[in-house]
């Protein structure tokens, strides 16, 4: 039998990576295949894999396809997905690093871990910003307890607003309580532009970015414009939210931003008044995630309703009750991001795109 283009896809469709859900087909990783003279030439994006998940893949891929008769030479080439490039891209003055917090998945809780690790990163002695970039539900004002319009200079920067030790802006300080944002992508994507760009964030040891969930223009729009130092994957234990997860972590991987590693929060409710502890979401749903993928595991939180409080009075629990089980938690993942922040990390690898 010839071989043709749609036999090297049917047999592509046969390779499923470990710890991915679909095979390479079916997850988009392959972009365009092309065929001549003996030569398959197959464009792929990288995909949520680690580095030696996705080495084994090649070897599979040119296994696979090398074994047609006729076949000679099987070239792959990891390409990056196409993106808008603007004359805004680049560094923010005076910031030295940024981490983006997202979750994928509304509802896990990554506002909550988004303050208390900002407030815990300014505690241990940095310099912290925190950009609220959940445009269509910003929360950040309501925990940090602080509300009212941040002013403009004459230079028309936004300053923005300090609480607890943090500069921070958000969507919420621009709209009144009963304001609804029905926005399309473009206008959302002009306003975290400006919150990127036009909020003068002073010298900042790392700005704190709260992502909207999902995987669209907030996200894409943040590693367009500007160089995100690494990424805290927020998720709770339950199937539902890992599936989501997963494709966070891969969207970061193939924009080339680091995943600095994954936060289970609700990981368990313990009674105040028995003591016995329940899993309500499940367990272990964290650990293996990061084991799938290969980043670290980097705090559990358990359902703990001082937390809850604190958020809703405008006072995080790290700043309330700074001696708290969970406000330490909260320091031992502030200590791994530092970590991470001052680590001599060798440059991402090069994409051809």
């Amino acid at each position: 039998m010839e071989v043709s283009l749609e036999l090297i896809r049917e047999r592509l469709s046969e390779i499923r990576p470990v710890g991915l859900r679909h095979d390479i087909v079916q997850a988009g990783m392959v972009r365009d295949v092309k065929l001549e003279a003996g030569r398959v030439r197959i464009e792929m994006l990288r995909g949520p894999l680690p580095e030696q998940v996705l080495e084994a893949t090649l070897a599979d891929i040119r296994r696979a396809v090398g074994a047609f008769d006729g076949i000679d030479q099987v070239d792959i080439e990891i390409v990056q997905p196409q993106t808008a490039a603007t004359e805004e891209s680049g560094p923010i003055p005076g910031v030295a690093a940024i981490v983006a917090v997202s979750s994928t998945k509304g509802g896990v809780g990554k506002s909550t871990v988004s303050v208390n690790l900002a407030c815990a990163l300014s505690r241990a002695g940095l310099r912290v910003g925190l950009l609220d970039a959940d445009i269509y539900g910003p929360s950040v004002p309501t925990m940090l307890g602080r509300s009212e319009r941040p002013d403009v200079t004459d230079d028309r920067k936004v300053t923005p607003l300090e609480a607890h030790g943090l500069r921070f802006i958000s969507m919420g300080l621009l709209l009144d309580d009963t304001s609804p944002v029905i926005w399309r992508g473009p206008l959302v994507t002009g306003v975290l532009r400006q919150f990127l760009k036009d909020v003068h964030w002073g010298e900042l040891d790392v700005l704190i970015v709260d992502l909207p969930p999902g995987t669209g223009d907030a996200q894409l729009t943040l590693t367009q414009h500007v160089p995100v130092t690494g990424a805290v994957v927020v998720t709770t234990p339950q199937d539902v939210a890992l599936i989501d997860v997963e494709r966070g972590i891969g969207m970061f991987r193939q924009v080339n931003t680091p995943v600095i590693g994954v936060v289970e929060n609700m990981s368990g409710f313990t009674c105040s008044q028995c003591g016995h502890e329940d899993a309500l979401f499940g367990s272990g749903g964290g650990d293996s995630l990061a084991e799938r993928f290969g980043v670290p595991m980097l705090a559990r939180l358990p359902i703990v309703e001082d937390v809850r409080r604190g958020g809703d009075e405008g006072t995080p629990i790290v700043i309330g009750q700074p001696e708290h089980p969970v406000s330490a938690v909260y320091a031992e993942l502030a200590v791994k991001v530092q970590d991470f922040l001052s680590a001599d990390r060798a440059p991402a690898p090069k994409i051809i795109g």
